[in-house]
């Protein structure tokens, strides 16, 4: 016996493995405003105004921070260049590139501008404190050991051709002239004081008496310890007294002078004693003035 089919139900069997069809999906759309990938390319490169302005400042900076005369405009618009470069770094879909030379010119402006100062300051200290030295040859009764016509002007006081003991050395505030050196010192110099070392192996002390004059207009003074007498070896090699303290007899003072007052006396120096006679003296007459040299004998 056979079961009757029904109507239509051979249109409604599902055929065994068959693929179902998925209907497609429905297009995504973006934000509204929002045609497509260029647009929102276009849209982060927005131009950026905090950016530009920070350039023009670095730029006006960078220029004025060049200026001695103007340093402190630079002064004023290089920390707002900076800081204004910094703001415009963080701001979304602006470009950087403005930002970023700021931010550049910002530091190295303030770097320059730094250099400019201190060459500036430097400059007008050495005029204030007498950088410029001149030297003229000893008088006859300064008891100089060579005639002046010996020492040309334009020659003297190098290393290469030292000024002769007794030459006046000068700058705007001192005047120091160097009036003896007394070589083979150390018997003087380690009697001068029970706590006065013995020089060490191959060396020796020397006597260097010199005097002092403030010539300048400080109402306060000022201590002949801004004058400063070295040794320089035949090797090239500086010694000062402090380098092997000792208290030199009839020590020179240093209490403050002022205006034309002098203080003479002597520094103990140990020298190498195989060269001792071969090396020179280095005379600056103020803390930053220039050195002249001196012969030791």
């Amino acid at each position: 016996m056979t079961t009757p089919e029904l109507p239509g139900a051979s249109s409604q069997q599902t055929v065994p493995h068959q693929n179902q069809q998925i209907p497609p999906m429905p297009p995504t759309y973006g934000p509204p405003g929002a045609s497509g990938p260029q647009d929102h390319a276009k849209a982060k490169k927005q131009r950026n105004v905090i950016g530009l302005v920070a350039l023009i400042a670095a730029i006006v900076g960078f220029i004025f921070a060049c200026i001695p005369g103007a340093l402190i405009i630079g002064w004023v618009l290089l920390p707002i260049a900076f800081i204004l470069a910094i703001v415009s770094l963080f701001l979304k879909d602006k470009a950087k590139g403005m930002g970023i030379t700021a931010l550049i010119l910002s530091i190295v402006g303030t770097i320059v501008g730094f250099t400019v100062f201190f060459s500036v300051v430097a400059s007008s200290a050495k005029d204030a404190f007498g950088g410029d030295t001149k030297v003229s040859a000893p008088t006859a009764e300064a008891g100089g050991s060579a005639p002046a016509a010996e020492k040309p002007a334009a020659k003297a006081g190098t290393r290469e051709n030292p000024s002769a003991i007794g030459s006046v050395v000068e700058s705007k505030d001192w005047r120091v002239v160097v009036n003896s050196v007394k070589l083979a010192a150390t018997d003087a110099v380690v009697a001068a004081n029970q706590f006065n070392d013995a020089p060490a192996a191959g060396t020796e002390y020397i006597l260097v008496n010199y005097s002092a004059t403030y010539i300048g207009n400080d109402a306060n003074g000022q201590s002949p310890a801004f004058v400063s007498v070295d040794y320089v070896t035949a090797d090239g090699k500086t010694v000062n007294s402090f380098d092997h303290h000792v208290v030199a007899p009839e020590a020179i003072d240093s209490n403050t002078l002022y205006k034309d007052g002098t203080a003479t006396g002597n520094i103990a120096i140990q020298v190498p004693t195989a060269t001792a006679g071969q090396g020179v003296l280095a005379v600056r007459p103020g803390m930053i003035a220039d050195k002249v040299f001196v012969a030791v004998k």
